[in-house]
């Protein structure tokens, strides 16, 4: 079953948001990180990233959603 072009922007914008939270998951546990132990503050900061991970897949869900893949305008 061949994919469409939709389909395949939508697989890649997700994947793209998936590693930068990833990246962003793997900085704050190097910065943060005491004796294999994340710290307080490291906490407060993933806990950040995950909030922005949550916004930015609904922002990217919303903008993909209101994309023209179709061509027709409409």
């Amino acid at each position: 079953m061949p994919l469409d072009r939709e389909t395949i922007f939508q697989i890649l914008v997700s994947a793209g948001a998936v590693a930068l939270f990833i990246g962003a998951a793997i900085v704050v546990t190097q910065t943060y990180s005491v004796d294999g132990h994340i710290t307080g503050q490291g906490g407060i900061a993933m806990v950040g990233a995950i909030v922005v991970f949550i916004l930015a897949m609904g922002g990217a869900g919303l903008w993909l959603e209101r994309q023209d893949f179709d061509g027709d305008g409409a």
